[in-house]
């Protein structure tokens, strides 16, 4: 975090700790979010189809809880899920 003044009246304190939780949950969410879609573009890329397919459910309850808890939008999940798909589909039609 940026350097900032030290908060003063109660409430700015415990808006300070509710801030610093919520980035280190973000920070998480955002991570296991990444490393999720990373993990299936490496499959999909590497031919590795079937299991590409199996980790798309996983893929998409991830995507779908960050969008319930509004860590992303609901249009970005439903975008990234639809690009991910596709992504194995045009794959599959390669081989």
């Amino acid at each position: 975090m940026s350097h900032t003044s030290m908060p003063i009246t109660t409430s700015a304190k415990k808006a300070l700790r509710q801030n610093t939780r919520r980035h280190a949950l973000n920070l998480s969410r955002k991570k296991d979010m990444r490393t999720a879609i990373n993990a299936f573009k490496k499959l999909v890329e590497a031919g590795k189809i079937d299991e590409a397919k199996k980790t798309l459910p996983a893929i998409y309850k991830t995507l779908d809880k960050m969008a319930k808890v509004e860590f992303i939008k609901r249009g970005k999940a439903s975008r990234l899920k639809s690009r991910l798909t596709k992504r194995l589909g045009a794959f599959q039609n390669k081989t």
